[in-house]
């Protein structure tokens, strides 16, 4: 009997990675789920990791907790970012290294590569340039646990891996007015102008951007994946100090078709005009995915698909919601 605890379940990652857990659980495989809420484990706290982790002794740790949000946000609050999530990795992989847990699974972004990268991105792009300044406490911060995984692999043997995620969507996502990422943020704003019969749509920027989008469905399946591959295959695909995986489709869209694509599954009628005079952020972040490829696994949901369903989930758990739209920028 495996025990398997996900931090940040109820997050859209966590979320869809314990849906799946679950799945397996009542499909008769030998698993114990351990989860815990903010309210119940404080994860930045270091002495309360530390008696969870040595009361549970799980056997696998699957670390999709952060502190995450949009420019605003990442721009606003910079130093919560760097000192929460730094803190939540530290506590969390120190205390399963101490609690013997030999294998773990850490969730990090594609924020941490160069702003100035080649594309699509590949993994040894890590370290190679400066960040982009926006997001940069947050990325400095999954920088350092893609490191710490890879320092306690190296002094004390164990198998702590990372999976880098390129955008996600899908049920769960946030869609604030102010703080959600592009996507679910063009999602609210046409349905709330298919919804008041609005003649015009008007995104930031150019519209010529180029942007990638996973599936959170998928993300929770390749996250499984990289977690059950035998350490020597794992191994033998990557390297001591550069151990990070990509995950992605490894395809984009422009923002503008990509805006065309939510007016269409939204119900949206009318016509969308871009702003030239807002910023269009990097133009392009798109994933090397063959690492990943090259040991079995490939993303399944299309984006209209992806759409339809993640907008049916917002329909249903958010309702006909009125109020100030979300501004629309690349992320």
């Amino acid at each position: 009997m495996r025990k398997i605890y996900v931090a940040g379940h109820r997050g859209m990652v966590g979320g869809a990675i314990l849906r799946r857990l679950q799945a397996r659980k009542d499909a008769g495989e030998a698993l114990t789920l351990i989860t815990r809420t903010h309210a119940e484990l404080d994860l930045t706290s270091q002495a309360a990791v530390r008696d969870f982790m040595q009361a549970e002794k799980p056997d696998v740790v699957i670390l999709a907790a952060a502190k995450v949000g949009g420019i605003h946000a990442n721009n606003t609050y910079p130093a919560d970012f760097i000192y929460e999530n730094l803190m939540i990795e530290c506590n969390v992989i120190h205390q399963a290294f101490a609690a013997g847990v030999t294998r773990l699974l850490q969730l990090g972004s594609s924020c941490i590569y160069p702003k100035a990268v080649p594309q699509p991105m590949r993994e040894d792009a890590l370290l190679t340039g400066t960040l982009e300044a926006t997001n940069e406490p947050y990325a400095v911060a999954k920088i350092a646990g893609i490191k710490l995984c890879e320092s306690y692999n190296r002094q004390h043997g164990t198998d702590y891996r990372s999976v880098m995620p390129t955008n996600l969507y899908g049920p769960g996502d946030n869609f604030h007015p102010t703080n959600s990422h592009v996507l679910p943020a063009l999602i609210r704003r046409f349905h709330e102008a298919a919804q008041s019969g609005a003649e015009v749509v008007t995104i930031w920027g150019s519209g010529t951007p180029m942007r990638e989008f996973l599936h959170v469905d998928d993300m929770a399946e390749a996250s499984l994946f990289v977690l059950d591959l035998p350490k020597d295959v794992y191994e033998a695909n990557t390297e001591p100090m550069l151990s990070h995986i990509n995950v992605g489709t490894g395809t984009d869209l422009s923002i503008l078709d990509i805006a065309r694509m939510v007016a269409e599954v939204t119900g949206f009628k009318g016509r969308i005009e871009t702003d030239p005079t807002k910023p269009d952020g990097t133009m392009r972040k798109l994933m090397d995915v063959s690492r990943l490829a090259n040991m079995g696994w490939r993303a399944k949901i299309g984006l209209k698909e992806g759409l339809a369903g993640t907008y049916d989930w917002f329909k249903a758990e958010q309702g006909d919601i009125r109020g100030q739209a979300a501004a629309i920028r690349p992320v």
